[in-house]
């Protein structure tokens, strides 16, 4: 086989290829540009205690089990969850808050574990 007509085919496969990422890609609505075009959500900041959480935005959907603190560089994580976002507690005070899938077809974070 010719030398010229195999890098011509491997780039063409190449390009193939390229072409079906990028199209597949596209398709997807990735969690973080749609938390930036929301600016309806608000999170709760960083800080809080669980009775300023509670007070700001109700109770919560779901208050999940706590996870961690077998050992003492293990804090305690407490997760609650909220129609549109989930915040982490260390200890008794917020460590982040992220905002849940909207559609199956998102790309984001995965559902929090029972």
């Amino acid at each position: 086989m010719n030398c010229s007509l195999v890098k011509i085919s491997a780039r063409a496969v190449a390009l193939l290829a390229l072409g079906a990422f990028t199209g597949a890609a596209s398709a997807d609505t990735l969690l973080i540009e749609r938390v930036q075009h929301e600016s309806r959500i608000t999170l709760p900041e960083r800080g809080l205690g669980m009775a300023e959480v509670e007070a700001r935005f109700g109770a919560p959907a779901e208050r999940l089990d706590p996870r961690g603190g077998q050992k003492r560089q293990w804090p305690t994580i407490n997760r609650w969850v909220y129609p549109d976002f989930t915040v982490y507690f260390e200890n008794s005070r917020v460590i982040d808050a992220v905002a849940n899938r909207a559609t199956a077809g998102e790309v984001g974070p995965k559902p929090a574990i029972r």
